[in-house]
């Protein structure tokens, strides 16, 4: 993992008028399988707090189409991958701490 704080943004796409695909990207750093993990439990344990037990996650690392990951069930992430190459997600600024 990085030495200082990760550095990581939001962005959402809406699979249906009641349910969203949360995407967290991480900037500026590879990650290993397990601090994937911990960053999308954080994020489940955020939209749990908010009423929002059963949220699906997508981790993003990467910031080319060669270099692009995305983590997550197998339905998400193509979902997240279309939206990005479509330009229809927006990134907020995040901090899980």
């Amino acid at each position: 993992m990085t030495d200082g704080p990760l550095r990581l943004s939001l962005g959402t796409v809406h699979e249906s008028r009641r349910q969203v695909i949360y995407a967290v990207r991480v900037h500026d750093a590879i990650l290993d399988l397990y601090e994937i993990e911990d960053v999308a439990s954080r994020m489940r344990d955020r939209l749990a707090h908010r009423g929002e037990p059963s949220a699906e996650i997508v981790v993003v690392q990467g910031g080319t189409k060669e270099t692009l990951r995305l983590f997550g069930s197998p339905y998400s992430t193509n979902r997240v991958r279309n939206a990005m190459f479509n330009a229809a997600i927006r990134w907020t600024p995040i901090d899980l701490g």
